[in-house]
């Protein structure tokens, strides 16, 4: 599907702001993902893009990605792309993560937004960020309290990689669209821890 359709369907079922960015952020660690893996650039990105685009309506872990699913299919979306976007899910035990992509997205969903919280809370953003000071806030468990900080060790460990070097990787991968994720420096700032 082209990526207008993508962000059609996004936009349809999605409103609120810090969602779309989370999509448009785990789209980019994805795209960058497919680019390191040699997955198809346009297909990961779709699966990044569009992972939680029903969440906004259909929360509950009984629809969500459930009712995705179904629309997706019924736009005529591949069955690989909509297996992956529902194995994000660890409740459904009938989805488990085996393909490279299904992995990727798992990997790179809860560490996006967890990215996106640590840079939100520095002059400089992105900029500056590194691996320590992110695993040093995810030792914090009131910071950014939602964020399941298992889901990300455990996504780095199943896609196979150190979790120091997927952390830098996908803060490498989001810089590129910081002012479309609000993540750009204050003026004047450094890029200090």
């Amino acid at each position: 599907m082209p990526r207008d359709k993508d962000l059609e369907l996004l936009h349809q079922y999605t409103q609120s702001e810090s969602l779309i960015r989370h999509m448009f952020s785990v789209e980019a660690a994805m795209r960058a993902s497919a680019r390191r893996f040699g997955g198809d650039e346009d297909k990961w990105g779709t699966v990044g893009l569009l992972h939680d685009f029903d969440y906004e309506r259909w929360p509950d872990p009984t629809d969500h990605p459930l009712k995705g699913a179904e629309i997706l299919r019924e736009h005529g979306y591949p069955d690989d792309v909509i297996y992956a976007i529902k194995s994000h899910a660890d409740y459904l035990p009938d989805c488990p993560r085996v393909s490279l992509l299904d992995k990727a997205l798992y990997a790179c969903d809860e560490l996006c937004g967890f990215i996106t919280a640590c840079a939100l809370v520095r002059p400089g953003r992105l900029d500056g960020l590194t691996p320590r000071s992110v695993r040093k806030k995810m030792k914090q468990p009131s910071f950014a309290a939602t964020v399941h900080r298992e889901d990300i060790i455990r996504g780095a460990a199943d896609l196979g990689v150190d979790l120091d070097e997927h952390i830098a990787f996908v803060v490498d991968a989001l810089q590129p669209i910081a002012d479309v994720l609000g993540l750009i420096p204050d003026p004047g700032a450094g890029a200090a821890e």
